[in-house]
């Protein structure tokens, strides 16, 4: 039957939950949108919080992405560290990096 309220199962269950919740609030993350206005046209970027960096690049809060909005997430991957996703953000511009990102995700 359901766990009562009070349960150390319960309270286990809630800390776990409460685990996951900071362990995935804390990802960064490198990203690749794609203009919906200009197909074709790509902006690469790393941020802690992919929606609400959409949103602001949607909401023409960046210079490089305001003249062709609204944008759309074609790619993204979570790192656990800053580091680390501005290391594969800089990949993604570099020459290899467009090359692997039309190779494998067709952008």
């Amino acid at each position: 039957g359901p766990i009562p309220a009070q349960s150390p199962k319960r309270a286990i269950f809630r800390l776990q939950l409460h685990q996951l919740r900071q362990y995935f609030s804390e990802m960064f993350y490198a990203y690749v949108l794609e203009s919906v206005s200009k197909p074709g046209t790509f902006y690469r970027g790393h941020t802690d919080d992919l929606k609400r960096r959409l949103q602001e690049h949607n909401d023409g809060k960046c210079l490089h992405t305001s003249k062709t909005p609204p944008w759309r997430v074609r790619f993204y991957a979570a790192f656990e560290t800053i580091q680390l996703a501005q290391a594969f953000e800089r990949y993604l511009k570099s020459g290899s990096g467009h090359e692997f990102a039309h190779r494998h995700f067709g952008i």
